[in-house]
């Protein structure tokens, strides 16, 4: 197989093992299959804008030319705090895409990798939004009208729980023996009496599994500006990262917009 085009976000499905597709302009490579073979990535020099398409020689914040970092919904401030939403006041930077996108459900949620997270999401992005982090098991805390109350219930959970995935940890497979359904109910007294409401009383534990041979004992990230072509054999995918046998990862996501060749 010979495939050419640019990166977008591996798109995936939750099955008994994460489905991946990595698109790459028309083709949409199912990268399952090239688990446990060898396979190359060459970039070609050209990264275009994974909104307005634009050439770009550099990209900002996962695909973007400045312009559209700059000035995109999908790169709003709120995306990364939510507590700073605006939508549901009728402002930002669309209001009509803040309409699709942030005044709608979202979920507070638990994930569980190497310790347990507390994270906003769309209620349609779930279990998309864990997968893509790599949370080996998540839970629901609250639901909520808009983004903005949810990130306003996340940031009272900060206090007492992490918001960062430590993504070498979850990369070498290291988990948290901390049980999800206990962590939510000792949690729960800390919700403000405006929030109360919203706590989400599904005890539903999500497990996540993987399409993994071996994890790396190292995580040596590398991108394609310092490393222009990526090869050796697939070991795993997880999160949305590629994992070779060398202990070689790169982050996917991370690279929106740069055209390569996929040969497998």
């Amino acid at each position: 197989m010979l495939v050419t085009g640019n990166i977008e976000k591996m798109q995936t499905q939750w099955a008994q093992e994460v489905l991946y597709w990595l698109p790459l302009d028309e083709e949409r490579i199912l990268m399952n299959e090239y688990v446990g073979e060898s396979i190359s990535l060459t970039f070609e020099n050209q990264i275009n804008c994974i909104v307005c398409g634009r050439i770009t020689t550099k990209s900002f914040a996962q695909g973007f030319c400045f312009p559209c970092f700059a000035k995109s919904p999908e790169n709003a401030e709120c995306i990364i705090r939510p507590e700073l939403c605006k939508g549901h006041l009728g402002e930002g930077r669309d209001l009509e895409w803040e309409l699709l996108n942030h005044v709608k459900p979202h979920f507070v949620y638990l994930a569980a990798s190497s310790d347990i997270k507390v994270g906003v999401t769309r209620d349609t992005q779930i279990p998309t939004r864990w997968i893509d982090q790599g949370a080996d098991a998540a839970i629901r805390f609250a639901l909520t009208p808009n983004r903005y109350l949810a990130g306003a219930i996340e940031v009272a959970l900060k206090q007492h729980l992490t918001d960062k995935t430590d993504w070498r940890k979850m990369l070498r497979g290291e988990k948290t023996n901390k049980n999800l359904i206990e962590i939510k109910q000792a949690i729960r007294p800390f919700l403000a009496p405006e929030f109360a409401g919203f706590f989400h009383e599904d005890n539903t534990v999500t497990l996540i599994n993987y399409p993994i041979l071996r994890l790396p004992e190292k995580v040596n990230s590398v991108g394609f500006d310092k490393s222009p072509q990526i090869s050796g054999v697939l070991n795993g995918i997880k999160g949305q990262y590629l994992i070779f046998d060398n202990d070689t990862v790169i982050n996917m996501r991370a690279h929106g917009g740069y055209r390569i060749t996929l040969e497998a």
